[in-house]
């Protein structure tokens, strides 16, 4: 199976993708174990510092060597230098902020899933000229659940996942999948500045655990 297909396979089925970043490579590690041993695998580490890249290295290392069948993607790609570096350092998928499309060239040329983020019909339309089959509606908080709603049928061949606001309750994830995503990316609403700066990993894990139960618990119902 193409590699792409089997990421988004697996992020539809998991319907959650958690983001970070943290200065600390140890942090970044622990962080990458306690999401995995909570249930999670598929994880975006944001390139937003530039300790970035050489954290991603690391984390690398420890999914090929004890975390199996963890998908280690890349976030927050804006050009074309910062995907062919973390495409080099082995990220499974790009995740972009808006529709780059050197980011889009250098994915594809390596065969390598690129989810950009989309705020309008225009680029929505855009990523889908593209061949794009995941589109990340961004932010999130701004667009809501009611936008998904209006735009799904328009886009019938596509899936969305909002990232940015989604919350860790009931009645957001309720409305987000109701509306019709496949899943949701969670950065600080699941793994907060707070918890990272206590390093408290059992809450991660716990977390994760609550988040994945409660999206699976929304989707049978």
């Amino acid at each position: 199976m193409d590699k792409r297909i089997e990421i988004i396979s697996v992020i539809k089925e998991q319907g959650l993708v958690p983001l970070f970043f943290h200065p600390s490579e140890q942090v970044s590690i622990a962080t990458v174990q306690s999401l995995y041993e909570g249930g999670c695998r598929v994880i975006e580490y944001t390139n937003r510092g530039t300790e970035a890249l050489r954290n991603f290295l690391a984390l690398r290392k420890i999914a090929d060597a004890d975390l199996p069948g963890m998908y280690l993607g890349a976030g927050t790609i804006k050009d074309e230098s910062a995907a062919n570096a973390f495409i080099n350092a082995g990220a499974d998928f790009l995740i972009s902020p808006g529709l780059a499309e050197d980011v889009f060239d250098a994915a594809y040329s390596d065969k390598i899933l690129w989810i950009p983020g989309c705020m309008t019909i225009t680029e929505i339309m855009k990523a889908e000229q593209f061949g794009i089959q995941l589109i990340k509606l961004f932010p999130g908080n701004l667009l809501g659940p009611s936008y998904v709603q209006s735009i799904k049928e328009v886009f019938p061949n596509l899936l969305f996942m909002p990232t940015g606001g989604v919350e860790l309750e009931k009645e957001n994830l309720s409305a987000w999948f109701k509306s019709g995503v496949c899943a949701v990316g969670m950065g600080s609403k699941l793994i907060s500045k707070e918890i990272l700066e206590k390093q408290d990993y059992q809450k991660i894990i716990k977390l994760s655990t609550e988040a994945l139960k409660m999206i699976k618990a929304i989707r049978k119902n």
